[in-house]
């Protein structure tokens, strides 16, 4: 493995950590009552940043990945009539930082009702970003992904594309 290469999969692994280090603070702030989803998801990229582990730059784009897929799933549980602890059961999908992120929507089911009421536009998965577990359908190709677990997004290895659907 060449050095380049190995510093790649290090910042990755780093992301991945974050996203998952940000889906467990964020759940217990939520738990503990005195924050909602939005609240609960700044204290937690603030407290992981004052830790000084991670910079503010990456805690902003980790938030934003978290802030994404929890978007994408209360839109595909309103698109196929299931209720958001259905589509994110963690006996569906993965194990492991799935069953944190099914936490955090049941609990924070409001902000997450709010959120999907809001949203009109269809989200998109980009190569290079940290996603949770779930099907990623390539948008140009129609090449699917099993992510089995949190990972960086690659290419399509089919086409080579950046831009992916995302289902359950």
């Amino acid at each position: 493995m060449t050095e380049n290469n190995q510093t790649n999969n290090d910042h990755d692994q780093e992301d991945v950590s974050l996203y998952e280090k940000f889906i467990s603070r964020t759940e217990e702030l939520i738990d503990s009552g005195r924050k909602n989803f939005d609240e609960a998801l700044k204290k937690a990229g603030e407290e992981l940043t004052a830790a000084g582990n991670f910079t503010r730059e990456q805690a902003d784009k980790v938030s934003a990945f978290v802030k994404r897929d929890v978007r994408h799933a209360i839109d595909h549980a309103e698109k196929t009539g299931e209720n958001i602890k259905e589509a994110v059961d963690p006996k569906r999908v993965a194990a492991g930082a799935q069953s944190l992120f099914a936490r955090i929507l049941s609990s924070a089911a409001g902000t997450l009702n709010e959120w999907a009421q809001k949203s009109e536009q269809q989200v998109e998965f980009k190569t290079g970003e940290v996603t949770s577990p779930g099907t990623l359908t390539c948008k140009n190709c129609g090449e699917q992904l099993h992510m089995k677990k949190t990972a960086r997004i690659p290419p399509c290895p089919a086409c080579h594309m950046t831009l992916y659907r995302k289902s359950y």
